[in-house]
């Protein structure tokens, strides 16, 4: 029995030997405590506030408004008359710049997974080395274009980049290379945006490996030193295995970011050339905002971010089937059910 418990029926007892009522009932008594729970966190509701309220506004408003702006063409000003039902969400369908935007999009996600991440990794192994002399200046210099921002990251690799006047180009000159078209060229500009933004975002995963890695124990890798096991075999038997819950989370929250590319892609080829580096993000920026839309579309734009956001749920979904299987078959209960 708890102190609270033995304090109420010592109030129950005490009214009934003077005569009076016990105290109301436990739903009453409940509601009360929660009341005065809430009062005397009064002021620590009163600073969060301005967060929730702003939350409110600018992320879960305009996510629920997009789902109904979707069915009307409407240019972002005046009511919504204008009713067209599916129409925006079948001529986005079938376009075939948004399905090259889509596609370009995923080629963000697959570098971000596919390179960036084992590139953090083996960084972080190396900079969780505690002989490493300056580890901690080599993993600032690799953290600072995480706190940089990305438009600037993006002006300046596009001035770096420039095909005529560009530091990189000229080098190139000097030493009797041809100069490199890496901006303006359907074939090149892709990549080199990928390469820019895999750089950029190489510290933040770092520091997430760094984080994993600091969790497994010492003592672990100097029993397996003991036993003979090499740098390889200990890298194979202890680290892998105890990396595999992080690498997870780590893999999901590289594939979430990769879509927040909008700011280097815009600043460093705004989608261009002929579409080379369009993703969803700018295609539905070019229709709802862009001035070279006359008019703008903002029914439409909402339409292809919510078919971009169905399909990213749907795998998503997919996704964390994959790890609840992977997971329980790891924990042994594949089939207990």
């Amino acid at each position: 029995m708890t102190a609270i418990e033995k304090i109420d029926l010592a109030e129950a007892d005490n009214a009934l030997s003077e005569g009076h009522e016990p105290p109301g009932p436990p739903e009453r008594k409940k509601n009360d405590d929660l009341w005065s729970r809430m009062k005397a966190h009064r002021w620590h509701y009163l600073f969060v506030a301005p967060m929730v309220i702003t939350l409110l506004l600018f992320t879960l408003w305009p996510i629920v408004a997009s789902w109904g702006y979707g069915f009307f063409d409407w240019n972002g000003f005046g009511p919504l008359e204008d009713w067209v039902g599916l129409d925006n969400f079948i001529e986005a369908a079938t376009d075939p710049a948004y399905w090259n935007s889509f596609g370009n999009t995923f080629w963000f996600a697959f570098a971000s997974v596919f390179i960036q991440a084992p590139l953090a990794l083996l960084f972080a192994l190396v900079l969780n080395n505690p002989k490493l002399f300056g580890r901690n200046v080599y993993r600032v210099l690799i953290f600072i274009p995480v706190v940089s921002t990305t438009a600037v990251v993006g002006l300046v690799f596009a001035v770096l980049l420039d095909t005529n006047r560009g530091p990189i180009n000229v080098a190139l000159e000097a030493i009797g290379l041809d100069p490199v078209n890496f901006l303006g060229s359907s074939s090149t500009a892709l990549a080199t945006v990928i390469a820019v933004e895999t750089w950029r975002g190489l510290g933040i995963t770092m520091i997430y490996w760094l984080a994993a890695l600091q969790t497994i124990p010492v003592e672990l890798y100097d029993a397996a030193k003991i036993d003979g096991a090499g740098r390889f075999a200990s890298f194979r038997s202890i680290t892998i295995p105890l990396l595999m819950p992080f690498a997870i989370i780590i893999l999901l929250l590289t594939f979430i970011t990769s879509f927040n590319a909008f700011d280097i892609v815009q600043t460093m080829t705004a989608g261009g050339p002929n579409g080379a580096t369009d993703i969803v993000a700018t295609y539905i920026y070019r229709y709802a905002f862009s001035p070279e839309q006359f008019i703008p579309r903002f029914g439409y734009a909402s339409a292809a971010a919510l078919l971009f956001g169905v399909v990213i749920m749907a795998l998503s979904l997919v996704q964390l089937i994959i790890v609840r299987r992977v997971r329980r078959r790891a924990a042994g209960l594949e089939g207990s059910k």
